[in-house]
């Protein structure tokens, strides 16, 4: 059992992950600026608040003291320099962990696809170089899209869908892309928490891989929406991401920047993860991810109540 300080504890993954590992008998250090708000959780009664600010070298160097694990939850793409910002706060939380003796540190990054990447990728790549390079094991886990109530990615599909009865697709965004279930991921995070630290980084998805207006048909059909998806040619990404943030009302920059990303195939390159960290584990199937977090599925939530989750993701 280990002392595991969970960073983005009341976002919509860190607010799965903590009553998993209590329930697995960790004792968890739950980061936050405001220990008021872990009262609105069920589990903020049995959690050590620590006080955090990724910005605050003295405030992390504090938080990570006495921990076994990190779990790194952090990511932003609201500031015009969130690739530095992410990366100096990598580079503070490994020195932190380096200089308290963490023992692992566990990220939740993203699929990297070849080529050119986005900054909203470059970013999440380079934060990972920063933990993997550290003198603590890193596990780094890359999902595409997280789907579930809160998730930023899925949270604009969702209002796209709801709010257009014609939502027109750029043909550029026909990339296949490859979701899993905000249930899997805690899954998986927790295991990477047990067992001997692992220094590399794992392709996370479930058994599905389907274009992203696929994906948006198979959301309309489990929502029960009629919805039409032309195809339209030669639309601009930078229009698609200013249009899709006026309609959705969600932050303009972090909306761009998850459009730029649908411009690659999101799709794992390796499944390790199975083999090393979850052998056994059954995937969550795409329709009934997307039912629960419609909260329509008549299955039971595997980390607990999902309306614990905060509106949107830190990571």
């Amino acid at each position: 059992m280990s002392r595991v300080l969970v960073t983005g504890s009341t976002g919509y993954v860190g607010s799965r992950l903590v009553p998993v590992l209590l329930e697995a008998g960790h004792e968890v250090l739950a980061a936050t600026r405001d220990e008021e708000a872990l009262e609105d959780y069920p589990w903020g009664a049995q959690v050590e608040a620590r006080r955090f600010d990724i910005t605050d070298e003295e405030l992390v160097a504090k938080a990570v003291e006495g921990a076994d694990a990190v779990v790194y939850l952090v990511h932003s793409m609201a500031s015009g320099e969130f690739v530095r910002k992410d990366r100096e706060a990598a580079e503070r939380v490994a020195r932190a962990a380096e200089a308290a003796g963490v023992g692992r540190i566990v990220y939740l990054s993203g699929l990297i696809p070849p080529g050119e990447l986005s900054d909203h990728l470059r970013s999440r790549a380079e934060v990972e170089q920063v933990f993997l390079d550290a003198s603590v094991p890193a596990t780094v886990l890359r999902a595409a899209m997280i789907v579930g109530s809160g998730s930023t990615s899925f949270e604009l599909l969702r209002r796209l869908s709801d709010r257009l009865p014609i939502t027109p697709v750029p043909s550029w965004m026909k990339r296949r892309l490859q979701p899993v279930s905000v249930e899997d991921v805690v899954t998986v995070l927790a295991a990477a928490i047990d067992g001997e630290p692992r220094n590399r980084a794992y392709d996370l998805g479930a058994d599905e891989v389907l274009s992203y207006p696929d994906l948006l048909a198979r959301y309309a059909k489990v929502a029960g929406l009629r919805r039409w998806r032309p195809m339209v040619p030669g639309v601009p990404m930078w229009v698609v991401g200013r249009a899709s943030a006026l309609l959705t009302g969600m932050p303009r920059g972090t909306v761009v920047a998850l459009a730029e990303s649908l411009s690659h195939d999101m799709v794992c390159g390796e499944d390790d993860v199975r083999r090393e960290l979850v052998p056994g584990h059954t995937f969550l199937g795409l329709d009934e991810a997307i039912a629960r977090s419609l909260g329509t599925s008549g299955g039971t939530s595997r980390v607990g109540d999902v309306q614990a989750a905060a509106p949107t993701d830190p990571a």
